[in-house]
């Protein structure tokens, strides 16, 4: 089955900081849960650029950690760009990360479908286990971004919006 989860959070900031900050692959490292002991094992450039291999090694569970390459597919500075598994845990891993200039600052998207490997058992996987993974880092993600960029209102409402995983 083919799997969706759908961000988008408002930032406080420019267009520009937010493209320097996003498409400066080191960074993702401060937007991932420490439980998930992220690190990158392989970087070629230190921004963003069509055909760019980028290497990680992620915890999947407990005592677990797996190789991930992804390679970004499609750059367009300060608009969007998109990163697709090479090899990895996904059997399809497609994140596309977009930018617009909104309201004195950027609205932010992340779009990530994705397919499990195992067909039924992978989806089985994904109800109990994956989805909620997924739904974890984004929320953290989210929250980190809303440290980084923003600030709250007079009424104390944070100026964000997220959604969560669905089927396509």
């Amino acid at each position: 089955m083919i799997h969706q989860l759908k961000r988008e959070q408002w930032l406080d900031c420019t267009l520009d900081e937010a493209w320097k900050f996003f498409s400066t692959p080191r960074n993702l490292e401060q937007l991932t849960p420490a439980s998930i002991r992220f690190r990158i094992t392989h970087l070629n450039s230190e921004s963003a650029h069509i055909g760019q291999i980028i290497g990680y090694r992620i915890r999947i569970a407990p005592m677990i950690e797996v190789p991930w390459l992804t390679e970004l597919t499609v750059v367009e500075p300060r608009q969007r760009f998109v990163d697709d598994q090479r090899s990895g845990p996904y059997k399809v891993w497609h994140h596309e990360h977009t930018f617009e200039e909104m309201n004195g600052g950027v609205l932010m998207r992340d779009t990530v479908t994705y397919v499990l490997p195992f067909g039924p058992i992978g989806d089985i996987v994904h109800k109990l286990f994956v989805g909620r993974k997924l739904r974890f880092i984004f929320d953290e993600r989210y929250r980190l971004c809303d440290e980084i960029f923003n600030h709250k209102s007079a009424n104390g409402a944070l100026h964000s919006r997220s959604a969560g995983v669905s089927p396509v």
